[in-house]
């Protein structure tokens, strides 16, 4: 599958940024606002809710690559139509306090139907943090073998750190680390560290051996754009002071 040149260069060189509005966000003002600081910020590109009147309008107003998500396979196929670049199973984030989990046989369910659909366009999925890491790297390796372009970790919803600070920051992103760490180093594919990720975290997300990260809460909770943009460039920043462990592009 061909990924967008600015986005495989990015990959490439370790220093993909994802900013994510949210999967259950449907709030046009909030969404735009958080894609239009990712793009002044210098984000790589942006990850919002599979809606198509949603990407038509931040399509308008931005021009960095749009991701879309969702845990529908039918759900993208409007989203893409409207000019959606890429397609994101999973953020399942969202779900976890819902008391909705998602095991392996689910999540290649999903690939599998979304490949029929859209054999096409460039696919991410999310390798549920609820699984043990060695079910989390065998499910990566099922999911390259069904069609996955990007591979993306998560975790930080099942953390409760007990520092403040940068230690905190570390302690919230311990999971979704461990998983790129280690699902790096058995796939040939982007891997993309998200959830609980910040700009003390990012830099470890790469050293660790994924080739960018996926930030949400971060940034989108953030209550002005300016405090949005800020974010974005420290994110930005931090991700040039470190060169990938390992090239999996």
């Amino acid at each position: 599958m061909t990924i967008h040149p600015k986005l495989h260069q990015a990959f490439a060189q370790g220093h993909a940024l994802k900013i994510i509005s949210g999967l259950t966000n449907f709030d046009r003002t909030n969404v735009l606002a958080v894609a239009q600081a990712a793009q002044q910020g210098g984000a790589t590109f942006v990850d919002i809710a599979a809606d198509a009147d949603l990407v038509r309008h931040v399509g308008q107003h931005i021009s960095l690559p749009i991701c879309v998500s969702a845990i529908d396979p039918e759900a993208f196929l409007a989203p893409v139509a409207a000019g959606a670049m890429l397609i994101e199973i999973g953020n399942f984030d969202a779900f976890y306090a819902q008391g909705l989990t998602f095991g392996a046989k689910d999540v290649l369910g999903l690939t599998q139907r979304t490949r029929e659909l859209l054999p096409h366009i460039p696919l991410s999925v999310t390798v549920p943090h609820t699984l043990p890491l060695n079910e989390q790297v065998q499910l990566a390796e099922d999911l390259v073998n069904l069609g996955a372009d990007i591979i993306q970790t998560e975790g930080g919803t099942s953390t409760q750190p007990i520092h403040a600070g940068s230690i905190g920051l570390i302690e919230k992103a311990t999971p979704t680390l461990a998983a790129a760490h280690a699902i790096s180093r058995a796939v040939r594919i982007p891997v993309l560290c998200a959830s609980g990720i910040s700009d003390v975290t990012a830099p470890m997300a790469i050293a660790a051996g994924a080739a960018g990260v996926g930030v949400g809460s971060a940034v989108n909770k953030l209550n002005n754009e300016i405090a949005m943009v800020a974010a974005v460039r420290s994110l930005r920043e931090s991700l040039r002071t470190v060169t990938r462990s390992t090239a999996t592009v």
